[in-house]
């Protein structure tokens, strides 16, 4: 009897055996790792709302080793997808991660401002998944392969999303090839430049012949210039503002210190530069970026006319900011320094013509110019607008800012991918990143743009210090769900993943 039970009950626990081994080889492969929330190397993510270069689809998105594999277009059922995990976010939209091309983390030597660890924080929050650094506000400022080497050994095992560098171009290495060749060697994505004080001692601002200069050498590199366009026309008027203590707390008076004309001069010199490296040769493929444009007036049409010829010299491209597109200067009470910014938040009119270039097509891209500060720089108290720091702190704000200040205008989730993800990584040289499409990196913002939310003391913010951003206080729709950056959950419902893991970019 016992023989007979055994020869019956064997065959059974064989066939149970194996198929326990086959259920464990099916299962998708889990990892060890503290970079993510979320433990597969292989998964999908699916959307009835997944924004593609072609349009915004229903599908799913496949995910293996941070790469993305896949993108299929169906009425996917559940447990119709080969293999992986799947992560449903129903109607959540997934769009390409945003790309900052304008930010500043202050690491090393102002950490007390900011930093990497922070900054990336907010930025993982707000669905922002690649971001650049400026080369000034930290110190020393990067202006040799020597101080990038600083700044990239400073971010290590802080950063929860990448971040490449800008080096800076400045009077002491403007006319020294072998040193700017350095800096671009050693992984700068472009260098950026003043053309008025930038408020750092370490970093002066460049006249005309500085900036031929760094053009002829980024043309054989073929990466950017980015340039700060603003001249002083009148700094004897700006001191006798200086000089009216009672007119120092007024936000009209701040704004007659940085007249619109400062950016037309500066864009007019910068054109006229562009033209004069076409001579010779020497500097094709030269391309400068103009950033965080506030002048919708006098300078947007120099831009406008530039692109409309067609580049005679280097090429053009422009950037501005959320905060010119959301607030105006009319709205702005006197005293409060949260709106302090260079160039200033001009007024109504010249929001609704930012706006109509952006979306016309004449405005290239969104950055966020994310400029903290310890807040006593901010002199909060005083409410001087002449002396405090100019800076707007927003960058785990700029998707919901863009989102809800652009419904007016009916704008869609694919020219928020356009601005915020296609066009930033073009012009930081990152060709696997910027669109949903097979063998780009799996980076990835989901959101939900119906969901409102009280920007106030008990929102989660991770910036180090939230009080002194202008946006406190407003009322925003479209609220970040979950961050992706090269496969990596690394965001979630407001919590972070274990450790930073992002990486370092460096132009190679």
């Amino acid at each position: 009897m016992d023989d007979v039970l055994r020869w019956r009950v064997l065959p059974m626990l064989v066939l149970l055996a194996s198929s326990l081994v086959l259920y464990v080889r099916i299962l998708p492969k889990k990892s060890i790792s503290e970079c993510s929330l979320l433990p597969y190397d292989h998964y999908w993510i699916t959307s009835k709302r997944i924004v593609t270069p072609q349009g915004v689809i229903k599908g799913a998105v496949e995910v293996r080793e941070g790469k993305i594999v896949s993108v299929v277009e169906s009425d996917y059922q559940k447990g119709s997808l080969p293999g992986g995990k799947v992560v449903d976010y129903g109607d959540a939209v997934i769009m390409p991660g945003l790309i900052d091309v304008h930010a500043h983390l202050d690491e090393p030597g102002r950490v007390e401002w900011e930093g990497f660890s922070s900054g990336t924080k907010a930025a993982a929050a707000g669905g922002v998944t690649t971001l650049v650094d400026m080369p000034l506000n930290s110190f020393p400022s990067t202006v040799s392969k020597e101080t990038l080497k600083m700044k990239v050994e400073a971010a290590q095992k802080k950063i929860y999303v990448d971040v490449g560098f800008w080096g800076g171009l400045v009077p002491d290495n403007a006319f020294n090839i072998s040193m700017l060749e350095g800096l671009l060697l050693a992984g700068a994505l472009g260098l950026k430049s003043f053309m008025c004080p930038s408020g750092i001692n370490d970093f002066p601002m460049t006249n005309s012949t500085h900036i031929k200069e760094g053009l002829y050498v980024l043309a054989k590199y073929h990466r950017p210039l980015l340039v700060h366009a603003e001249v002083v026309l009148d700094s004897k008027n700006n001191e006798g503002l200086l000089d009216d203590d009672s007119s120092c707390g007024s936000y009209s008076t701040y704004l007659k210190s940085r007249p619109p004309s400062w950016e037309e001069a500066a864009i007019k010199d910068l054109l006229a530069v562009a033209q004069d490296t076409k001579t010779g040769g020497r500097a094709e493929g030269a391309h400068v970026h103009i950033v965080h444009l506030s002048d919708a007036k006098a300078s947007l049409d120099l831009i406008k006319d530039e692109k409309r010829n067609g580049p005679n010299g280097a090429s053009i491209s422009v950037e501005t900011c959320p905060h010119y597109l959301a607030f105006a200067a009319e709205e702005i009470a006197d005293g409060d320094t949260r709106f302090k910014c260079a160039p200033p938040i001009r007024d109504v009119t010249n929001r609704q013509n930012l706006w109509d270039a952006l979306i016309d097509g004449h405005i290239d891209m969104l950055s966020s110019d994310h400029s903290p500060s310890v807040p006593e720089l901010k002199l909060f108290d005083e409410g001087d607008f002449l002396r405090a720091w100019g800076g707007i702190s927003s960058l785990q704000y700029v998707l919901p800012v863009t989102w809800t200040y652009g419904q007016k205008y009916g704008v869609s989730f694919s020219q928020i991918a356009t601005w915020w993800s296609e066009r930033p990584a073009k012009l930081a040289g990152q060709k696997y990143k910027g669109a949903i499409i097979s063998g780009n990196d799996a980076d990835f913002a989901v959101w939900e743009p119906e969901v409102e939310f009280e920007l106030d003391e008990n929102y989660k913010t991770f910036h180090k210090h939230p009080n002194i951003s202008p946006y406190i206080g407003r009322r925003l729709s479209g609220k970040v769900l979950a961050t992706f950056v090269r496969g990596n959950l690394v965001f979630s419902e407001g919590s972070h993943a274990p450790a930073a893991c992002g990486s370092p970019i460096l132009a190679k």
